[in-house]
């Protein structure tokens, strides 16, 4: 072989050598795309499990804390209210009636029925709205209907499920004056603090305005106004009581808090009143002067 044949195969075996080398060189080289892929069905599944349990878990715990907020925002509306009795019976010598005037039956369309909410709105700031309501006019007249329209939030408590904040047209209200109970006995007379055409003072309530309950709440009900007269009641069953199928709901104090109810006390203050508390102590505490004994609730 001549030396122009030997420097071909030299040649020839060296590209024959390097072209392997060069072919795994590119094989080994990975592609960009090759290090991602999507989800499997399976690990998707996995993932929408996870998102669903926690959910589960904490769906409850939110719902839990924001009835918590509004149950205080409720205890406070009381609270409130329970002070500006006291600012009226400061102003005035009484505390304000339950309610004036009240119809016994419908066709006593003369008859002005105004509640004892509306006596209290100048001790709630609102006296602007007080000095609107034509007090010789029943609650329903014309001349009283913009004024009743106005929502006062003190007066509704934000558990309550509501359309609209106007009940028939008029502000709605979901507390009422206890006019005493029918637990342990008829109540004739009224054994309450918040009577009809009756201002009380602090002797009268010789039980003890720390126990004595002045307002409930009644959320919801169907004659909640406040300028309505009817936002007065006497406790005949327990705490959130529900009527059976076919008997009519009465008004009594009654929440969807659930577990109870908030109160107003004599006292200026207001507090939660559990469902589980004994009737017997339930009545005395809505007496004004039963004499009973009452130690804890």
């Amino acid at each position: 072989m001549g030396l122009f044949e030997q420097w071909r195969a030299g040649c020839a075996s060296f590209r024959g050598a390097e072209a392997p080398w060069v072919e795994r060189s590119v094989r080994m080289r990975p592609s960009p795309f090759a290090r991602c892929r999507g989800f499997t069905l399976v690990e998707l599944l996995v993932v929408i499990a996870i998102i669903g349990l926690l959910t589960a878990i904490l769906l409850p715990a939110v719902q839990q804390v924001r009835e918590a907020s509004r149950r205080a925002v409720c205890l406070n509306n009381l609270r409130q209210l329970a002070l500006a009795l006291h600012m009226h019976h400061d102003a005035q010598g009484a505390f304000p009636p339950g309610g004036i005037e009240p119809r016994v039956n419908p066709k006593q369309t003369q008859r002005r029925q105004l509640a004892w909410s509306v006596f209290l709105l100048p001790y709630l700031e609102q006296k602007q709205l007080f000095e609107r309501i034509d007090q010789s006019k029943p609650f329903d007249a014309a001349e009283n209907a913009a004024a009743a329209s106005e929502v006062v939030p003190v007066y509704l408590c934000p558990s309550v499920v509501r359309v609209s904040p106007l009940n028939e047209g008029r502000g709605a209200c979901d507390y009422g004056g206890l006019y005493g109970e029918r637990i342990t006995s008829p109540n004739n007379p009224p054994k309450g603090a918040m009577l009809y055409d009756r201002r009380l003072s602090v002797r009268h309530i010789t039980d003890g305005t720390s126990t004595t309950i002045f307002l409930g709440e009644d959320g919801g009900w169907v004659d909640g106004q406040w300028i309505n007269a009817k936002n007065v009641f006497d406790q005949a069953y327990p705490i959130n009581w529900q009527p059976p199928p076919g008997q009519m709901k009465e008004n009594e104090i009654r929440s969807t808090h659930g577990g109870g109810a908030n109160v107003a006390l004599g006292d200026g203050s207001a507090r939660f009143l559990s469902e589980e508390i004994e009737l017997s102590t339930l009545a005395a505490l809505c007496t004004r002067a039963g004499g009973e004994k009452v130690d804890e609730f």
